[in-house]
């Protein structure tokens, strides 16, 4: 009969503690465990595999191993740059969503079993009898062919030939792309050791139908501009500057999403580089979130899939043609397309409204910032009848022309994210989608050039006042442990 994965005798028993303690258990027993000194890192990565092991894949996105896999990143992240016992906060929301999906009758009780690797005949063979699985559906196999793989040839070359099929899938489903793309810098912040276990997950959601779609505008666009052979350079520089900075505004105000791969292509047969084109990119989907009147608090996915995009980007070993293909797809996820029936007219935010605002120091235009967040009207849930046509309230524009005064105040940014970051801490609704924005915008901040890193704090701003409020039932029980 075939085994459950196993894990180290180091790290297997606090595994088996997030499996096994009931979801009414898990806060204070977790709790109990990292003030008796269990490293936050440790307890994550417990929890990583925990849900990897001990959680099935539902046939939607929400559920199983996906949110708590791809949220790890920035949790560790978000940790790093929380103090005292504040940095328990963000695991303890990791372990509960972990615990939560295990004890779930619809993800549970399920076994990731050991599987034997699979060889085609060499590693071409087994590349493409993959793709041949794929194209039927046959999870199982894929899953043996890729763990055969992973072992046989460099990790990244493993990642470019998954990637060949999720890019596409973007266009049916986000998290086709995002769940091996962040699962893969899940291994940054947990390390090499537990690759393969890990990945599986991600490789039997990219391998389940529907296959691929054809993306015949996309290619085309490659063709006509003879990408695959005139974008030769990698790195930007300060010679690009105007070019990035005229991209990225021009995709912030497109009202027709297929032109973003019009203006992409265009752009990257003209000179630009890889890294130009995705801080253009990044820069762009500054621009369209705040032309969003989106409520539903989970519609992220334009920062988070831009963030996602750029750091994949810079992978020595990743095909040009899925490096052409992460600039041009970024627009067709469901979650991103819905944003074109649900906007502003630019230039946004309302600069009229914010010249309005009383002066206010650094100090009072924070409190101001975060009291307009905790005092967001709460939600009429009866009157929700569908989480994706969700509008945001009037007073979200509240927060957003706060935070527009404070970057025009130029302002401490850490600040501001630290305090943003302390906030994201209160959602256990969105399943780590809080969570990843805020890194999003944090590392897009940093990795943007002026004046348009700027962008990202307001977004920022406007995604927190978006999502709190929703359920913070995980955090609210967290506190009175804290302080007990």
């Amino acid at each position: 009969m075939p085994n459950r994965v196993q894990y180290s005798d180091a790290i297997e028993p606090l595994v088996q503690f997030i499996e096994e303690t009931p979801p009414a258990e898990i806060l204070d027993l977790t709790l109990d465990k990292l003030r008796a000194g269990v490293p936050t890192q440790t307890m994550l990565t417990a929890s990583a595999l925990a849900v990897a092991r001990s959680s099935d894949l539902p046939p939607g996105h929400h559920g199983g191993p996906l949110h708590p896999l791809v949220g790890i990143h920035a949790i560790t992240q978000l940790v790093g740059r929380l103090e005292g016992e504040q940095r328990f906060v963000p695991i303890l929301q990791h372990v509960a969503l972990s615990n939560k999906h295990i004890h779930h009758p619809e993800m549970g009780p399920y076994s990731l079993l050991e599987f034997a690797p699979l060889d085609a005949g060499g590693v071409e063979a087994t590349k493409a009898a993959f793709l041949v699985a794929v194209s039927r559906g046959e999870v199982n196999k894929a899953d043996h062919f890729f763990l055969w793989l992973w072992d046989h040839v460099p990790p990244v070359e493993a990642l470019d030939l998954l990637l060949s099929v999720a890019i596409p899938k973007n266009i049916v489903d986000d998290h086709y792309f995002a769940f091996p793309g962040f699962t893969w810098r899940t291994l940054e912040a947990l390390g090499t050791e537990y690759l393969k276990v890990l990945m599986r997950p991600a490789v039997r959601y990219v391998s389940r139908f529907p296959v691929a779609p054809e993306i015949p505008q996309i290619d085309a666009l490659i063709e006509e501009h003879q990408l695959l052979t005139c974008v030769t350079r990698q790195q930007s520089g300060d010679d690009e500057t105007a070019a990035v900075g005229a991209l990225g505004e021009a995709l912030g105000l497109v009202d027709v999403f297929a032109d973003i791969p019009v203006l992409m292509a265009k752009a990257l047969a003209d000179g630009l580089s890889l890294d130009g084109a995705g801080e253009a990119l990044s820069i762009g989907a500054a621009g369209l979130f705040a032309r969003s009147l989106g409520g539903n608090p989970m519609d992220v996915h334009l920062h988070t899939s831009a963030n996602l995009r750029r750091y994949l980007l810079k992978l020595d070993g990743l095909s040009l043609r899925n490096k052409l293909l992460l600039l041009m797809t970024w627009h067709s996820g469901p979650e991103i397309r819905s944003t074109a029936g649900r906007m502003q007219p630019a230039p946004q935010p309302d600069m009229e409204a914010v010249a309005a605002l009383p002066s206010r120091t650094q100090e009072e235009l924070l409190d101001a910032i975060a009291e307009s967040i905790y005092t967001q009207p709460p939600t009429d849930w009866s009157q929700v009848s569908n989480l994706g046509l969700m509008r945001a309230v009037p007073e979200v524009r509240k927060t957003v022309n706060l935070a527009q005064q404070y970057v025009q105040c130029r302002y401490d940014p850490d600040l501001l994210m630290k305090r943003l970051g302390e906030i994201v801490c209160h959602d256990n609704f969105t399943e780590m989608h809080a969570f990843k924005h805020h890194q999003a915008i944090v590392e897009e901040f940093y990795s943007t050039r002026e004046p348009w890193r700027w962008m990202h704090l307001v977004s920022g701003a406007q995604a927190a006042a978006i999502s709190f409020g929703k359920n913070m039932a995980i955090y609210e029980e967290a506190l009175d442990l804290l302080h007990a």
